[in-house]
């Protein structure tokens, strides 16, 4: 179990976070088309993993728009956000945001991040929701960054998280 906090009342998450050096864990992601995607579909590839409460947060929203902007020149790069919105609500907010870029993914159907990434909050109002992490993974699939976020409605460390890119 890791200690986080929401608005400093104090919640966790169960399960493991990725660390630096690991094989990142598989998931199966439910894209806004209603596919599904795995790391697997993913290879050879680097990822800028993003993974969230609710799309429908200002943090959230603010964060996809971030890394949308920051890596939209990178090459050999994908930018993939999941939570546990629906793909609808995704849909939406990319439409009205222009956001073309990004693959923008729901665990609705399998919760395949909950315990293997280590990233569901149990207590506090966001109870059953995803915690803030970025977690950056190099071609092989391994962890060269991983941010699991002290504080949940704080914005995640874009410099640092990028800088594993280089």
């Amino acid at each position: 179990m890791t200690s986080l906090t929401f608005k400093g009342t104090e919640i966790q998450t169960k399960g493991a976070f990725p660390t630096i050096g690991e094989s990142a864990p598989d998931f199966s992601l439910v894209t806004k088309e209603l596919s599904e995607i795995s790391l697997a579909d993913l290879k050879g590839k680097r990822v800028i993993f993003n993974i969230f409460p609710s799309i429908d947060t200002p943090v959230c929203a603010l964060q996809l728009k971030k890394f949308n902007g920051m890596v939209s020149s990178l090459e050999n790069t994908v930018l993939l956000f999941s939570s546990l919105d629906l793909p609808f609500a995704f849909s939406r907010f990319c439409a009205a945001e222009n956001i073309d870029n990004a693959i923008t993914t729901s665990d609705y159907r399998h919760g395949s991040l909950a315990e293997s990434y280590g990233v569901k909050m149990f207590g506090g109002p966001l109870d059953g929701l995803y915690a803030r992490a970025v977690i950056i993974l190099d071609e092989e699939h391994k962890v060269i960054y991983s941010e699991l976020v002290s504080e949940v409605t704080d914005e995640p460390n874009y410099d640092a998280a990028l800088a594993a890119l280089k």
